[in-house]
């Protein structure tokens, strides 16, 4: 009869070698689960990080297709405005003023022919009478010039083009530029040139 201690050294590498190849088995299996929580980790730090950049560019996106956009909605940010180094005329009119419906379809149609070129702004005074306040509005509508530096338009002839230029009373530095009335498309179109629009 064999001994207890021959029955171990026979069957002990058939029963070590399977525990053995299992552990070793389970080991590579937990390290490439935690090398694939790692990929995935990463992976989904990258997504949120492009997801939000690309969050950002729309986001940017969306303020310069405001800024671009005809009517104004909420408030008008003249500095920024500004910063795109473009002429800027900005048209204070109402629904309820004849001239101002007359001249809402040249407005429409010239600021989508030169959107990049220039900016043109409708503003609301019934809705925005706020905005309003900040400009020298005396009737409607009225329009308020600004060059492509950002200063207001000093026109070559002001009276031939109908236009009153407004200075600070103590420091007579030049403030508004403003044209009262209706404007055909091709006085709009002399003004903006005059002003630096490129063609």
């Amino acid at each position: 009869m064999e001994s207890q201690e021959n029955k171990l050294k026979k069957y002990a590498p058939k029963i070590i070698i399977p525990i053995l190849i299992v552990i070793a088995i389970g080991t590579v299996f937990v390290i490439k689960a935690r090398q694939q929580q790692d990929t995935n980790n990463k992976i989904g730090s990258i997504v949120e990080n492009k997801e939000g950049s690309i969050a950002d560019d729309n986001r940017e996106s969306d303020d310069q297709t405001l800024d671009f956009a005809l009517h104004v909605e909420d408030k008008l940010d003249l500095d920024r405005l500004k910063s795109y180094g473009l002429p800027i005329m900005i048209d204070f009119g109402a629904d309820y003023c004849p001239p101002c419906r007359e001249m809402k379809p040249t407005l429409e149609k010239l600021n989508e022919e030169l959107k990049g070129k220039v900016i043109i702004k409708y503003v609301d005074v019934e809705k925005l009478t706020k905005v309003a306040q900040d400009y020298p509005i005396r009737v409607i509508p009225t329009q308020v010039f600004y060059d492509k530096e950002g200063n207001p338009f000093n026109p070559s002839d002001p009276d031939a083009a109908g236009m009153y230029i407004y200075s600070h009373r103590e420091t007579n530095e030049h403030l508004f530029t403003v044209h009262e009335g209706l404007m055909t498309e091709t006085d709009i179109l002399a003004v903006l040139r005059e002003m630096g629009m490129e063609e």
